[in-house]
């Protein structure tokens, strides 16, 4: 790897360790072998890096949920119940959230430097479509090219708001975490018109 793949892969493991407020350009430095002065000539300054940080580790643990083995039996066919398929892959992002406290963390934290940091809110408001269109495509279990603009901007949305709350209540109640099989259950019922029981 070359100085700027070190920097990125310093600052990955900083944002994990210390997370991003934390994050000194030393600390960089030090994770990654490089030297201060090339952090701004590879990214511009270290807060460029670290917006890149959090974008690639997002991509890689998007990518570890597609390509993660379903917890318990195998992820049903594509053709599957829609619910059982919701409920199958559910349960495989839940073992990642879980699992990868670290990650959460620094996700969450981020989450919350959004309102007052307006390049970290750019740099994430550009992936976030890409991010909605990948989930789309983990759910249906299909490639990321036969999902269309509105499934991601629409489903891929609705994804995206039930992952960020389940990171949340992860950090905050990890042993009340729903299943797969609780959050289908939740979905058939408010779409059956039967949250409080059947009518």
């Amino acid at each position: 790897m070359g100085h700027r793949e070190d920097l990125l892969e310093g600052a990955k493991r900083c944002l994990l360790e210390k997370g991003y407020a934390r994050t000194t350009a030393r600390d960089i430095v030090a994770a990654s072998g490089a030297n201060l002065a090339s952090i701004g000539y590879h990214y511009g300054s270290k807060d460029a890096l670290m917006r890149q940080a959090v974008i690639a580790s997002s991509e890689e643990w998007g990518a570890g949920v597609a390509g993660a083995p379903a917890a318990g039996d195998a992820a049903p066919p594509a053709d599957a119940d829609p619910l059982e398929r919701f409920a199958a892959v559910w349960d495989k992002v839940l073992q990642r959230i879980i699992t990868e406290r670290e990650f959460i963390a620094a996700q969450v934290e981020v989450l919350g430097l959004l309102p007052r940091d307006a390049g970290l809110r750019e740099a994430i408001g550009e992936v976030l479509p890409e991010g909605g269109e990948g989930l789309v495509a983990v759910f249906e279990g299909v490639p990321d090219t036969e999902v269309d603009a509105d499934a991601a901007r629409v489903v891929g949305s609705f994804y995206q708001a039930l992952l960020t709350g389940l990171m949340v209540q992860s950090l905050i109640t990890p042993d009340a975490m729903p299943s797969g099989a609780d959050l289908a259950d939740a979905l058939r019922r408010v779409t059956a018109g039967e949250v409080l029981g059947p009518k």
